[in-house]
């Protein structure tokens, strides 16, 4: 998650709340709003507390408040496998009188997730714009993974994830998600038409796709492993956070798909010797060599995500002209690189 600026006039009235220092039960001294195209987080002193935006896209479906708890508590309970001490409860904000009150007893409006706050300067994103990435970083994260892959649950609802045909239907969705964008965003006609090209050959490979699947190589995984939801801790402790809880297609997936997107993110970031040191430690520790066949193409999927994701965040109502230019920007970026691995398939 990246820190966006904001309208205070658009943003909801029990988001404003939070904003109040005094609304939390414990020590605040001020309250700062970070926003995802589909969520609200509010830092607060030693916690972090993370509201679901009342949105519905193809991948998600936030639109009720019943659905709004049911992913918060899936979100608490997916994320406990990695970081038991981060995720410490569901959260509810209650209507009393003309204000709300963190879990009060009036009206329940809105559900979150609390979390123990980890060290901004320990996030990966912004070590790696320090230039403070390292080796030794990226193989404690492959130390981490391995155990957790293996012990993933793999049962047969799981695997069918990983047929082609199944792949197929989530590349289709992102396509059809970022149409209406074509034309007037960074998202040419002509890049769209390349990417998809070389996606859509890669998938007609139906036997790569079948191997993956008889090695049990889908696995429910992370879904969302990339700088800005890996923390490196003073203690030299590793925290992956803010697994994908809302769709368990995008999920339940090929292990060289959820590596593929830390990979991407550090080609993204220039990192290509460190994006390569990933994915070899990996397959030393893992002794999957298959991966490599899948590789460019889950690359090529992952950037053409952020690329979507960095449009939809630009046409956010709650986030100003100069953030939503940020967005567009790097959306264009990811949709350049994107292009690049489709060249490669």
């Amino acid at each position: 998650m990246s820190e966006k600026t904001f309208k205070t006039s658009i943003l909801p009235k029990y988001v404003e709340h939070l904003l109040l220092p005094d609304s939390y039960p414990h020590p605040v001294d001020r309250v700062q709003l970070l926003q995802t195209h589909i969520s609200f987080v509010t830092l607060a002193g030693d916690y972090v507390y993370k509201w679901k935006k009342p949105v519905k896209f193809g991948f998600v479906d936030f639109s009720s408040l019943a659905k709004r708890q049911f992913y918060c508590e899936r979100e608490l309970f997916l994320n406990r496998r990695l970081c038991p001490e981060i995720y410490l409860e569901t959260v509810w904000l209650s209507r009393e009188g003309r204000s709300f009150r963190l879990k009060g007893e009036g009206e329940r409006v809105e559900y979150g997730v609390k979390m123990a706050r980890l060290p901004e300067d320990g996030m990966l994103n912004r070590v790696i714009a320090a230039g403070r990435l390292r080796p030794e970083h990226l193989a404690l994260i492959v130390d981490i993974l391995v155990p957790f892959y293996r012990r993933a649950e793999q049962g047969q609802e799981v695997r069918n994830n990983g047929r082609a045909e199944a792949v197929a239907r989530t590349i289709a969705s992102n396509f059809a998600e970022t149409e209406r964008f074509l034309g007037s965003t960074p998202l040419s006609s002509e890049r769209f038409s390349r990417i998809k090209r070389g996606t859509d050959a890669f998938l007609r490979r139906k036997e790569l796709f079948a191997e993956r699947m008889n090695a049990g190589c889908i696995r429910d995984c992370h879904g969302d492993l990339y700088s800005n939801n890996i923390c490196l801790a003073d203690t030299g402790k590793i925290h992956i956070f803010d697994c994908l809880e809302f769709n368990d297609r995008l999920r339940c997936i090929d292990t060289c798909a959820d590596l593929a997107f830390l990979a991407m993110d550090l080609d993204f970031h220039g990192l290509h010797a460190l994006s390569n040191f990933f994915i070899d430690h990996f397959i030393e520790r893992s002794e999957d060599t298959g991966l490599l066949q899948m590789l460019d193409f889950y690359k090529c999927y992952r950037a053409y995500v952020r690329g979507k994701v960095g449009l939809l965040a630009a046409a956010d109502p709650a986030i100003d002209a100069s953030a939503a230019e940020g967005w567009s920007h790097s959306a264009g970026r990811y949709f350049q690189l994107a292009e690049e691995y489709a060249g490669r398939l």
